[in-house]
């Protein structure tokens, strides 16, 4: 059950990340592709800050005792956020999303094949590798039909 539950909130989750997209590109274009992104992670960290007050761990594992490697996402988001913020207005939102997801599958199975992260392995199998294609195939749909 948790396996399904968790399906439906990635599901929406990247619906949310189609819905920013079409968000950023306005703001970017208003206020610059830069201060977009500060005002949409400014207000995120806010967020985040009091839920983490709320329901989060009391006492929390020194940040300054895990592997650098652990804080690098802090350094992807940004970019992932202007580059969407960029892309977006000028590709539309469906080819950046197509092509975001494309990147995020290719680089999840090579995560995943070889266990990065202390994940735990999966294989790369044959059925994958048609689904990175078949990804790969729309995008080239969807680049074909602008």
């Amino acid at each position: 059950m948790m396996k399904w539950i968790s399906i439906v909130m990635v599901i929406l989750a990247g619906m949310g990340l189609g819905t920013e997209a079409g968000i950023l590109g306005p703001l970017g274009s208003v206020v610059g592709h830069y201060w977009a992104t500060l005002c949409i992670f400014g207000l995120g960290t806010a967020l985040l800050f009091f839920v983490s007050l709320l329901f989060g761990p009391r006492n929390p594992a020194s940040v300054m005792s895990l592997p650098g490697w652990h804080l690098s996402g802090g350094l992807l988001g940004p970019c992932y956020v202007v580059i969407m913020t960029v892309a977006a207005p000028v590709i539309g939102i469906t080819m950046t999303m197509t092509g975001i997801l494309a990147g995020q599958i290719a680089k999840s199975l090579l995560i995943d094949h070889f266990g990065w992260f202390d994940g735990q392995r999966r294989p790369v199998n044959i059925r994958r590798l048609i689904a990175l294609l078949l990804i790969a195939g729309a995008l080239a749909l969807i680049a074909g039909g602008n």
